[in-house]
C-alpha cells in the first residue's frame, strides 16, 4: 500500500514575500528566476559562499558603495545602472581596469517583482557595457516599511596595471582642473522627479560609467594627478575635500563652468546652488598645465564628455579654501555644506 502524498503547490508570486529572504525554497526561486539569468558567468556558477578570482596585478583597487535613491526610477535611469556605474567611476577613479563587482540587496515586502526584473536587466546591461562582471551577492527582505523598495550595495576590484598612483596628495600649486561635462543634471532630475516638480524641459540624470573616457585618458597622459567622481555634494564638496586632503587652495573660474540652463533654472527656481549639486557622470581632473590641452582634447572626443571645460587651478593661498571667481569680479569662497542639500540623490 502506498503511502499518500501531498504535491508541493507551485509557487508563482508577483511580489517579494518575507520569505524570499528565509535562505529556503522561495530565496532560491528569486536568484534562479531573476539574478541568475541577468548575471550569469563562469564565477556565479561556482555557487559557493564567496568566489575564487584571478587577479592580473600586484595592486587593485578596492571600493564599495551603497544606493538608497529615491525614486527608484528617474529619467536617464534607475537604481540599478546608478548602483554599477557609481562603483566602476569609482574604481576608474582610482586608476584601475574594472574587473569585478558585487551586489547586494535589501528588499522590502511588497516590492513588486515586475520592478526587481527591470532593475536586475538595466544592472546586467550597465554592467556588460562597461567590462565589468557581477561575480557574488546577496539578497536580505526586510517587512514592508522598514526599507523604501530597494536598497543595493555594490563592492567593486579593478586591477592597476601601470605604476600608477593617483591621490589628492600629488595635487600642487599650478596643477588645472578640468570638469568632464555639465554639472548638476543627477541631482536636479531626482528631486523634479520626486516631488513631481514638472519642468518644462526634461532633465535627465546623467548616470553613465566612464571607462572609455578615463582609459584613453590614463592611456595618454601618464601624469594625471587627481581624478574624482563629483557625486554626492556635487563639485563644491568634492574640491573642499582634495583641497584639505593635499593642503592647497584652489581657485574656480565661474564663467568656464558648464551648467546645462534647464539645470540652471531650476537651481534658481528651487534656491539651490548647481556647485553643491550631485553628478553621476561627471569626474574632476586634476594635471600639471602643460598637460591640460591635451587631456581636455581626450576628454572632448569621448561622447560624454564633449562639454568638457578647464574650470580652475591650483593657485598660492590658504591650504584647504576653495573660491570662486565670479563674472561680476569678485570672489567668494566655496565652503563645505553643513548638512544635506538633496538627500536620497544615490
Amino acid at each position: 500500500m502506498k503511502s499518500a502524498q501531498c504535491p508541493i503547490p507551485k509557487q508563482r508570486y508577483d511580489r517579494v514575500l518575507l520569505g524570499h529572504g528565509s535562505g529556503g525554497t522561495l530565496t532560491q526561486s528569486l536568484i534562479d528566476e531573476i539574478f541568475y539569468p541577468a548575471f550569469s558567468n563562469p564565477f556565479l556558477q561556482q555557487q559557493h559562499d564567496g568566489t575564487v578570482l584571478p587577479l592580473m596585478s600586484q595592486h587593485i583597487a578596492f571600493t564599495t558603495d551603497s544606493f538608497v535613491v529615491s525614486p527608484l526610477f528617474f529619467p536617464g535611469g534607475n537604481i540599478g545602472d546608478l548602483a554599477v556605474n557609481g562603483t566602476v567611476n569609482d574604481l576608474l577613479c582610482c586608476g584601475a581596469t574594472p574587473l569585478y563587482l558585487s551586489a547586494g540587496f535589501i528588499l522590502e515586502e511588497g516590492l513588486p517583482l515586475e520592478y526587481l526584473k527591470k532593475i536586475v536587466k538595466t544592472m546586467a546591461k550597465a554592467a556588460e557595457k562597461a567590462g565589468i562582471t557581477i561575480v557574488t551577492g546577496d539578497t536580505k527582505v526586510v517587512e514592508k516599511g522598514k526599507c523604501d523598495g530597494v536598497f543595493i550595495n555594490t563592492s567593486g576590484i579593478g586591477s592597476i596595471q601601470k605604476n600608477l598612483r593617483i591621490s589628492p596628495k600629488n595635487v600642487t600649486e599650478g596643477d588645472i582642473v578640468i570638469v568632464t561635462g555639465p554639472i548638476g543634471e543627477h541631482g536636479v532630475c531626482i528631486l523634479s522627479t520626486r516631488e513631481n516638480l514638472g519642468f518644462e524641459s526634461k532633465i535627465k540624470s546623467d548616470t553613465v560609467a566612464l571607462r572609455s573616457m578615463v582609459m584613453n585618458l590614463l592611456s595618454g597622459i601618464p601624469n594625471i594627478h587627481m581624478l574624482r567622481d563629483a557625486t554626492r555634494g556635487g563639485i563644491a564638496s568634492t574640491l573642499n575635500e582634495i583641497a584639505d586632503t593635499a593642503q592647497v587652495s584652489i581657485a574656480l573660474d565661474e564663467s568656464k563652468i558648464p551648467i546645462e540652463e534647464p539645470v540652471l533654472s531650476a537651481c534658481e527656481l528651487l534656491g539651490l546652488d548647481p556647485l553643491y549639486v550631485a553628478n553621476e557622470g561627471v569626474l574632476l581632473v586634476i594635471l600639471p598645465p602643460e598637460e591640460a590641452e591635451s587631456a581636455l582634447q581626450i576628454i572632448k572626443n569621448d561622447p560624454n564628455g564633449s562639454k568638457a571645460e578647464i574650470i580652475g587651478e591650483v593657485v598660492k593661498g590658504t591650504p584647504g579654501e576653495v573660491y570662486l571667481n565670479t563674472a561680476l569680479g569678485s570672489s567668494r569662497i566655496i565652503g563645505r555644506l553643513s548638512g544635506e542639500q538633496l538627500p536620497r540623490i544615490c
